[in-house]
């Protein structure tokens, strides 16, 4: 390679910055029972990475296990704290503030630091659970979220750039996956029509007893 002048390049492969102090791990509480009875009892977060034409932009996303449906999500230029709590509160307003919701994510330093637990905090009751440290199944239902957006919709060279992605993601999230996917969990109903069979059934109940 030195006679013929060639250098070798490769592509640099994502990584995430490490923690530069302790920060505080939870217990698994929730043990892989992503099958919760009624909405707003158990939520899962996690983050990915998305390829723009300049490197990489980062997703957070809420989900709400009962049907699956994404309740808060945020787009940023770093994968750190301010992204993932942007992402719950979108999810607690949303969702009208509910109250002792479970919330379970990976040990990533942007769940486990002191600015997230501040935000954790600021939900009513509100109790963490985080997986076991390098088990992604712990966190199943999220990791297929992310699969499902990267192979249905995101193209395989990645978006121009963070703009870009962020429509990108925002169409396919309100436009597609809540209100015209079928999800195999729900019967391959969509999360949006899983929730309003499951209000609507527990208002008609309340009317009738």
């Amino acid at each position: 390679m030195k006679s013929m002048h060639l250098k070798s390049f490769q592509e640099k492969t994502h990584k995430y910055k490490h923690a530069d102090q302790m920060h505080k791990t939870h217990d698994n509480i929730l043990k892989r029972n992503f099958s919760p009875s009624m909405p707003n009892q158990v939520w899962t977060g996690d983050v990915t990475y998305i390829r723009i034409k300049s490197g990489w932009c980062y997703l957070a996303v809420v989900l709400d296990l009962f049907a699956r449906r994404v309740v808060g999500f945020a787009v940023s230029d770093s994968p750190d704290s301010m992204l993932t709590a942007k992402a719950l509160q979108m999810a607690y307003q949303t969702r009208l503030r509910p109250s002792r919701v479970l919330f379970h994510s990976d040990q990533g330093t942007h769940y486990t630091s002191k600015a997230f637990a501040e935000s954790v905090a600021s939900c009513d009751g509100m109790i963490q659970s985080m997986s076991r440290k390098g088990n992604c199944w712990d966190n199943a239902p999220t990791e297929r979220f992310f699969r499902s957006f990267k192979t249905e919709w995101m193209p395989k060279g990645g978006y121009e750039d963070i703009f870009e992605a962020k429509s990108a993601i925002t169409d396919y999230i309100w436009g597609y996956y809540q209100t015209v996917r079928p999800h195999t969990f729900n019967n391959y109903l969509t999360p949006l029509e899983t929730e309003r069979r499951y209000f609507n059934k527990n208002l008609l109940s309340g009317v009738l007893n």
